[in-house]
This record gives structure tokens, C-alpha cells and sequence, in this order.
């Protein structure tokens, strides 16, 4: 999908204020003698900016706005190396805003709702995120944030929210505590508003069929405001994402090329009007593709695929590369598992190991099961993993976001 004239104005404009500025990318522009680009066809000469970048611009090498109309910093919830701060204007937090509030409409989401908020506050954009959203389109906030499950089912009772709004662990253990303490028809929930991690489609059906309600995924990351910049419609066939703030491109993650609409490859994405650190060309790693042609809903917003994982989340196994969505896909052909796993990597004796836990209940042929599932993802992998069938409830659940590929090869 081609930059459009008005569009590469706005970048030329953001360029302009990067230069002055004389902030990380204004500089990087410079060394690369690009501060002004004439046409669309120039604009994959602009150098890409890296979460590399980012760090190496720590603490307020991101900011481009003068400081006294600096409002808010935000910080991604990376849990390695330097964190990225980003620095917003007054008009950065109202943007994201307008933004989430389409989120919500987008959803069918209303004034009349009551939307209960379960990811967590603070340097993290997650929670305040879907409060500022709720805010702008007139709903009733219930700012809960993360964990106390009691608490959580106690003011879902009371208050009657309409709408959940959390990371698809916390909506699955919420989902798994209703059915156990037999409370469902006490809740009222129409919708969920489900971000900040990937999901299998078994898990987000789960997921609904236990609510009874309608799952949206929403999109974001810290470094381009944070969740908000795009939602699946009705239809669900792809997230509509916001074009007058933000252009999208997908690149080939090896060479850095465009690759053609429709075709799979790293979403990169340039902020069109943000003030206080916009980004141009941002390698984001996360997977994904432009949908071409207009949407069955009629909006004229364009759309991207499903998020089917990030570029740094392959595994090397054996000298074989593995994504998590592979065995994602095997594990989906089976209906006596549930939708949850975890894969453990370890080296032993020389020798490098996958194991594959999954959820079973206790009606099954635990060992009959693990070999037929061991076979099924030999088949798509090319080795064999040792798979282990556990009783459901038995792996962890989580408040925030589940890790699902743990590697023990570095501890």
C-alpha cells in the first residue's frame, strides 16, 4: 500500500521537527542526507529506526517537543536490557484517545457501557490506555487493573460491567474462575477487549464460549502510543488500523523490502502527526499482512492481518527453526486438549530437548494422546518433542501475560 501525498506532507513534517530538534532519528536523518523527501517512491529511502534506537536514546533522546509541553512519559514493559522511555504532548494522550475511542466504536461499544479495566497502570500504556479511550467515547471506567480475581468478580457482580477489557491469560483464568465458583449468571459481559499479546484462535474461542460474549483483539505497542492504533470488526477478518495517524508498511524481515499486499512480512510503521517522539520507518518484529480491498463493514480504514507472532520469536532446535504458532496449529487439531501449553527448551547430555505440556481432563489416554500430538508435530517440524499431558488447571495461569516458550538453555 503506497504512502499517499497528504500522507508523506505529514512525514515531511514530522522529519522537520525530528532535524530541529536535534533528537536521536534527526540526527540519524542528517548522517543519511535525508530531510525532505519529494515523492512516494523516496520514502523507503528513509532509514529504519530500531528498538535498538530507542534504547540507545535513553533516558530523553526520544523527545522531539520542547520540554515545557511534555505531559506524560510512558515506558515499554520489556523485562530485558534498557527501557525505552517515550515522552508524550497534551495532544500526543488526546490523539491516542480519539484513537481508542474508535477502538470501542469499532466494537459496538457505547456511552451506556460499563467497561471493567484489568491491565495494569503506571509506566505501562496498557491500562491507561483503555481508560483514556473509555473516557473520550463517555463510558463508565471500572479502573481495576491487574490481579485480585476476588475483587475483580465482586465488582463485575455489583457494578454489572458489559465490557471486559484485559490480556487474553487474565481473560481466560477470569472465564475458568465464573464456570468454578458457578457465578455466570451473574455476570453481565457483552464484550471483551482483548490486547497486548498474541492468542490461538482455540484459545479465543474458549474464551468466548465460556464468557458467552464478543471478542475484538486490539493493536499497539508502547512506542507508537500504546494499544489503540487498530481493532478486528464485526466481520473479523483482519484489525482496521488508523491511516490519518499512522502509516503502515510490511516488509521482507530479511532483506527490509516491501513485499506485495497480502504477502506475510514485519510490520514497520512511521507516526504521521505524533509530537513528543514521533518514529519513523519502526521495525516493530511483529508478523503480519495488509488485507487488500475494502471491508465488508463499508469503513474505509485499512486492515491487517492477525498478529501471527514476532520475527525474534523463533526457536533454533536442533538446528531446525520453530515458530510458536507452528505448534499452535498442530495443537489446534486436537479437541481433547484445551487451548493452553507451554514449551520448555532445555540441553541435556549434549543434546538439545523440547518439551511440549498441554491440558487434558481425566477421560483420555494421557499416554495415547502424547504420542499421537508428538507424531502430529514431528510431521511439521521434522523432530520428534517429548509431549506431556497434564490435568487441566495444572499449568500456570496468569494475570498479565502468559509465558508460553520458556528456554532454559541460558539460565
Amino acid at each position: 500500500m503506497q504512502i499517499t501525498q497528504h500522507q508523506l506532507d505529514l512525514v515531511n513534517d514530522r522529519i522537520r521537527a525530528l532535524v530541529e530538534a536535534g533528537s536521536f532519528y534527526g540526527k540519524k536523518l542528517k548522517e543519511a542526507g535525508i530531510t525532505h523527501i519529494e515523492k512516494p517512491e523516496d520514502f523507503t529511502k528513509l532509514p529504519f529506526s530500531e528498538k535498538k534506537d530507542l534504547r540507545d536514546a535513553y533516558p530523553l533522546g526520544l523527545m522531539t517537543a520542547p520540554e515545557e509541553e511534555i505531559v506524560r512519559i510512558h515506558s515499554s514493559s520489556g523485562t530485558t536490557g534498557t527501557p525505552v522511555i517515550i515522552p508524550y504532548t497534551a495532544k500526543d494522550v488526546d490523539d491516542w484517545g480519539e484513537m481508542f475511542k474508535r477502538c470501542y466504536e469499532v466494537a459496538g461499544i457505547t456511552n451506556k457501557d460499563r467497561i471493567q479495566i484489568t491491565p495494569g497502570y503506571g509506566l505501562w500504556t496498557a491500562g491507561i490506555g483503555f481508560q483514556n479511550g473509555c473516557e473520550k467515547l463517555g463510558a463508565m471506567a471500572v479502573p481495576m487493573g491487574p490481579g485480585n480475581t476476588d475483587k475483580q468478580l465482586e465488582m463485575m457482580q455489583a457494578l454489572k460491567t458489559t465490557v471486559l477489557c484485559s490480556t487474553s491469560s487474565y481473560a481466560l483464568l477470569l472465564a475458568e474462575e465464573i464456570e468454578k465458583r458457578g457465578i455466570k449468571e451473574n455476570i453481565h459481559l457483552k464484550k471483551g477487549v482483548i490486547g497486548s499479546e498474541r492468542w490461538s484462535d482455540k484459545m479465543r474461542q474458549h474464551i468466548a464460549d465460556s464468557l458467552g460474549i464478543e471478542l475484538y483483539d486490539i493493536y499497539g505497542l508502547t512506542e507508537i502510543y500504546g494499544p489503540g492504533i487498530g481493532i478486528n470488526c464485526e466481520y473479523n477478518e483482519g484489525m482496521h488500523y488508523w491511516d490519518d495517524y499512522l502509516y503502515l508498511e510490511v516488509i521482507d524481515p530479511k532483506t527490509g523490502e516491501p513485499v506485495p499486499d497480502g504477502e506475510m512480512g514485519e510490520i514497520v510503521i512511521t507516526t504521521l502527526v505524533k509530537e513528543g517522539a514521533p518514529l519513523i520507518r519502526y521495525r516493530t518484529h511483529d508478523l503480519s499482512r495488509i488485507i487488500p480491498g475494502k471491508c465488508k463493514c463499508g469503513r474505509c480504514y485499512p486492515r491487517i492481518g492477525t498478529i501471527m507472532g514476532r520475527t525474534d520469536d523463533m526457536m533454533k532446535i536442533k538446528g531446525v527453526n520453530v515458530f510458536p504458532n507452528q505448534i499452535e496449529e498442530v495443537l489446534a487439531n486436537f479437541n481433547e486438549i484445551n487451548s493452553e501449553y507451554q514449551i520448555r527448551i532445555s540441553h541435556l547430555d549434549g543434546k538439545d530437548t523440547m518439551r511440549i505440556y498441554v491440558e487434558s481432563t481425566g477421560d483420555v489416554d494421557f499416554a495415547s494422546l502424547s504420542k499421537r500430538i508428538a507424531e502430529k508435530v514431528k510431521s511439521k517440524i521434522g523432530f520428534t518433542p517429548i509431549v506431556k499431558v497434564v490435568e487441566v488447571g495444572v499449568l500456570p495461569r496468569s494475570t498479565k501475560k502468559t509465558a508460553r516458550v520458556i528456554d532454559e538453555r541460558f539460565d
